[in-house]
């Protein structure tokens, strides 16, 4: 009877790990989506009475512009004025720096090692894991998620010798943790050598 609760309990706080991180983004992204959409209601305003779609016109309204700023961050001054912006203002807001990693990861636009997907070796086994940070002595900060949910799991500070980067995409490694393991051979086939 123990044991079925304790079982209960983890499988419990496991689901909870999944949908909780879940329910609580797409919260922030409804959230942020009609604050856009509130900003830009003085321009849907002046539309005509009769056009239905003005919710359509601020969405696209939004996409224009984040294909502008998209664009003038390909310029040099854009691109120093965003690595100014980050440096001094974004980066020191929680989480940011989490969140920018793993949308570059999913998007496969990383610029650096984080949330690099990779093998690392705890004890006498191979697990996966991903590179948080990367540090001036050469040890790694890396996150061993647990099985099978990616958003929770553990963190370790390790040698470079014992972490192992995979040269696959970041959702591969994701998937591979939450199928219980199943495609671990990709993982291997792609491990690169320890680093010296």
């Amino acid at each position: 009877m123990r044991r079925l609760a304790e079982i209960t309990k983890t499988t419990l706080l496991g689901g909870v790990l999944v949908v909780l991180p879940l329910w609580v983004s797409t919260l922030l992204l409804a959230k942020a989506v009609m604050g856009m959409l509130a900003l830009l209601s003085p321009v849907t305003a002046q539309l005509p009475a009769e056009m239905h779609l003005r919710r359509l016109v601020a969405v696209a309204i939004v996409v224009l512009i984040c294909f502008v700023a998209g664009v003038v961050v390909r310029t040099g001054p854009g691109l120093r004025a965003k690595s100014v912006l980050d440096r001094y203002l974004l980066e020191r807001i929680p989480g940011y720096t989490l969140i920018r990693g793993l949308a570059g990861r999913i998007t496969g636009q990383a610029e650096d090692a984080t949330f690099a997907p990779a093998l690392v070796e705890i004890e006498d086994a191979l697990v996966p894991a991903f590179v948080v940070e990367e540090h001036p002595d050469g040890r790694y900060t890396v996150f061993v998620p647990s099985v099978p949910t990616p958003a929770a799991g553990t963190v370790y500070i390790l040698e470079r010798a014992r972490v192992h980067l995979v040269d696959v995409p970041f959702t591969k490694a994701v998937s591979v943790i939450s199928k219980w393991g199943a495609g671990s051979r990709d993982l291997l086939a792609a491990m690169r050598p320890p680093a010296a």
